[in-house]
């Protein structure tokens, strides 16, 4: 039986690690941060994704899933090795390689066998080639390998249920071996009659930003629409229902909001762009989500702004800083800019979240005031502003919400109440596009 290394312990790494094991196959996981491992050989998942920390816990008690910092046990101990490092932005939108790099780096100062090595980080068009390139100069002499890409694509908030059922599974080689070995690996989800597609190192790159850009101009789409509706008085929930019903569209993606976020969409239109900017092949439809996803962010701001004229002085309760529901991460959630140019314009915030308050108060100190729960955000303010889509803020106490606020104002950015019920309570009720 095939024994199974990731490097990383991250988001896409945990989960990798934690649905192969569920697959049942023996899987030693390792990460650089010794005290995450160490959170994670005592069962805590060091951030919040329903289900995982108890699928987690199953394949540790089988002795399927171990997890070690000495990256050296896990690689020695592989035959195939998922690389799962994180590949952040750079301040010019490009993809900073140095993990991804080192952990290979690693491998090579550690293998004697030949192994299958996967990068499941995302990572620009060559990146893989110049893996294999990498690891062919250091290992020459001393043993033979096999590389593979292999795109993630899990939704944050649902990613146990992505692994176990994805959409389809991509796997970028230059030769068969690799691919008899990931079928292996991956027998579950043929049986599950997934679709598989082989191709190349760069076609496999170029779907995942391809496919994550893709997804980010639906939303900056239904955002630009959401815009325009407030000025002729249409209602964008209605226009994305019926434009969702034509197959070539598509409902998915469609739901208006404050802006896209969170650690994909951004990271990876910004690495498009900039990759083939520099190529002298700009993709001007890329860089025009983009900025259509900033001026979302203003618009949202602007809409706050109109109501009360000035926001000197003016107390609001922040529902949400997560970029969306079920999930912590509040990398690159529109909640930050947001937040911060009312901030900026001397407005005096009391946040709420779910999941992720002490990442927010780590962003943002004594700037702001933190409730335990939505109704202590509301208590005494001159307005909620509802930023995540959040389950629980879906059923809110609309009475004690009432009660709580000062001003009868809600700024409803993830449209989750009808307009017509909250007037009729009493409420000045302030949408996008409705």
């Amino acid at each position: 039986m095939d024994k199974v290394a990731v490097l990383g312990a991250g988001y896409v790494g945990l989960t990798t690690a934690v649905g192969l094991s569920a697959f049942g196959w023996p899987v030693v996981c390792t990460d650089v941060d010794k005290e995450k491992i160490e959170s994670l050989n005592k069962g805590q998942v060091p951030f919040f994704e329903p289900g995982l920390e108890e699928w987690m816990a199953q394949s540790m008690q089988k002795g399927l899933l171990t997890f070690t910092p000495d990256a050296s046990i896990a690689i020695r101990s592989a035959d195939v090795i998922f690389v799962a490092v994180g590949t952040p932005s750079l301040p010019d939108g490009s993809v900073e390689l140095s993990d991804l790099f080192a952990a290979v780096s690693t491998i090579s100062e550690h293998m004697t066998e030949d192994k299958l090595i996967v990068i499941k980080s995302t990572v620009p068009p060559g990146t893989t080639q110049r893996v294999k390139e990498f690891l062919g100069e250091r290992l020459a002499g001393i043993c033979s390998f096999e590389v593979a890409t292999n795109p993630e694509f899990l939704r944050e908030g649902s990613a146990i249920a992505d692994f176990m059922r994805p959409d389809r599974v991509v796997i970028g080689t230059d030769r068969s071996a690799p691919i008899e070995r990931l079928q292996r690996i991956y027998q579950p989800l043929i049986e599950r009659e997934v679709p598989f597609i082989y191709t190349n190192f760069q076609t496999a790159e170029m779907i995942k930003y391809s496919a994550n850009s893709f997804l980010a101009m639906k939303v900056a789409f239904i955002n630009e629409i959401s815009r325009v509706c407030d000025l002729v008085g249409a209602d964008v929930l209605t226009i994305a229902r019926a434009i969702g019903q034509d197959p070539r569209i598509g409902p998915a993606y469609l739901q208006p909001g404050p802006g896209y976020g969170g650690s994909c969409l951004p990271k990876d239109t910004a690495a498009f762009a900039h990759f083939f900017r520099e190529r002298g092949m700009p993709l001007p439809i890329i860089e025009a989500v983009m900025e259509s996803n900033r001026m979302q962010h203003r618009y949202a701001v602007q809409k706050i702004s109109d109501y009360y004229n000035t926001l000197d002085g003016i107390k609001l309760g922040v529902l949400g800083t997560a970029f969306k529901g079920g999930t912590s991460d509040m990398r690159q959630s529109p909640a930050i800019p947001i937040i911060n140019q009312l901030l900026q314009l001397g407005t005096e915030l009391t946040l709420y979240d779910p999941q992720a308050l002490d990442e927010a108060r780590q962003l943002w100190g004594d700037a702001c005031l933190y409730a335990e729960d939505e109704y202590e955000a509301a208590a005494g303010q001159d307005g909620i502003v509802i930023v995540t889509d959040w389950p629980s803020f879906r059923q809110l106490d609309l009475d004690r919400v009432a009660q709580a606020l000062s001003r009868k104002v809600m700024f409803d950015f993830r449209s989750l109440y009808q307009r017509a019920k909250l007037e009729q309570m009493g409420f000045d009720y302030i949408a996008i596009g409705r």
